[in-house]
C-alpha cells in the first residue's frame, strides 16, 4: 500500500523557519520524484519544489527560491522541505506527491496531473 506521510507543519512568526518531512512507503522511493504542493481553501494546488529520483535534479517555484531547500535521504525513504525565512503568504496546508514515470522533476513538475500519489498534507501557518 502506497503511503505518503507529511509532518511538521506549525504556527511559526514571520521570519522563522520550519523542515518539512515526507515519509514514503509502498514503491520504490528510489525511482520515484517527488514534489510539495501548497494549497490554500478553494485554490487550485500549486508546485513548490520537487527533487528527482537520484536528488541530483531540484526546481523551485519563484517565490520559494532562495528559501526553501528539498532534499532526500534514500535510508529513510523521506523527502525534507527546509523553510526558511518564512512570510506570512507561505501559510498554506502543504503536501508531497509522488511521481513514479520518468522524467522526474522535469519541465512541467509544478503540473499536479503528473503525480500518482498524494499525502493527507500538513497545515503550515505564519504569524505574529
Amino acid at each position: 500500500q502506497v503511503q505518503l506521510v507529511e509532518s511538521g507543519g506549525d504556527l511559526v512568526q514571520p521570519g522563522g523557519s520550519l523542515r518539512l518531512s515526507c515519509v514514503a512507503s509502498g514503491f520504490r522511493f528510489g525511482y520515484s520524484g517527488i514534489g510539495w504542493f501548497r494549497q490554500a481553501p478553494g485554490k487550485e494546488r500549486e508546485g513548490v519544489s520537487c527533487i528527482n529520483n537520484s536528488g541530483g535534479r531540484t526546481e523551485y517555484a519563484d517565490s520559494e527560491k532562495g528559501r526553501f531547500t528539498i532534499s532526500r535521504d534514500k535510508v529513510k525513504n523521506t523527502v525534507y522541505l527546509q523553510m526558511n525565512s518564512l512570510k506570512p503568504e507561505d501559510k498554506d496546508v502543504y503536501y508531497c506527491a509522488a511521481d513514479l514515470q520518468p522524467p522526474f522533476c522535469g519541465g512541467e513538475w509544478n503540473y499536479s496531473t503528473w503525480y500518482n500519489y498524494w499525502g493527507r498534507g500538513t497545515p503550515v501557518t505564519v504569524s505574529s
